[in-house]
């Protein structure tokens, strides 16, 4: 089984997962409905199983909480991202490695996941709790992602600040990418019809990578200078 697949059609799972996997996301998808519709602090537990048709107890085996259902789109991104990092074992550079599972896991998304990671983000944008859920969620990756650097290089982060900036590179790199792939915006600076579904998403994470090193590179103008400012070159 592949650990990086999250979606409950892949017949490659075995049958019981398969199941396992469409009542969680059935939960999801219930869940979603039902906060978009009423909001979030309107919907009770007992409104969301009801509504489900499914019992509290099963409800907790797969979610600790009503913010993690609700969630869930943006939960499932992060753990195939830690495992698609998990399973790269090639010599390179450590934040291309980590750009490349982040947007290898964005491609390995369900075909609809889009939309429901869209739902999700607008939901969050009017529920602070949520929002919080979505900060902390994407910290944990992080601090994962982190920690799994330390075991391939041997380094404690406490010891070698250079981890934590990796991990910091990589949520800045997604946070910038999804804002402007949510907003529409293309690295000129316009924008465009639609969202383009994930493969425009990995794009717009790949342009923030690649914006990192131009990003370092700014140099602020003296405080009475009136010209805008530009980039230091870079030696080839």
């Amino acid at each position: 089984m592949d650990p990086t697949r999250t979606d409950p059609q892949d017949s490659s799972l075995p049958l019981r997962e398969r199941k396992k996997q469409r009542t969680r996301r059935a939960l999801a998808d219930a869940a979603l409905t039902l906060f978009s519709d009423r909001g979030f602090d309107r919907v009770t537990l007992e409104e969301l199983t009801a509504h489900a048709e499914i019992g509290r107890s099963t409800f907790f085996r797969y979610y600790g909480t009503k913010e993690d259902v609700a969630m869930a789109a943006e939960d499932d991104l992060w753990d195939a991202c830690i495992a698609h990092f998990t399973q790269r074992t090639a010599t390179e550079p450590a934040l291309d490695a980590l750009r490349s599972a982040l947007t290898a896991a964005i491609l390995s998304m369900p075909d609809d996941w889009d939309q429901r990671f869209l739902r999700t983000r607008r939901l969050a944008a009017g529920t602070p709790v949520l929002r919080d859920h979505s900060i902390l969620s994407s910290m944990k990756a992080q601090q994962r992602l982190v920690e799994l650097l330390e075991e391939r290089l041997g380094i404690d982060s406490r010891d070698d600040v250079r981890l934590r900036l990796l991990g910091e590179f990589a949520l800045s790199a997604w946070r910038c990418g999804a804002r402007n792939w949510v907003a529409g915006r293309t690295p000129g600076g316009g924008r465009q019809r639609g969202h383009g579904g994930t493969k425009a998403l990995a794009r717009r994470v790949e342009e923030a990578f690649d914006a990192i090193p131009a990003a370092l590179a700014y140099d602020l103008p003296g405080r009475h200078a009136t010209h805008r400012s530009r980039p230091r070159p870079t030696s080839a």
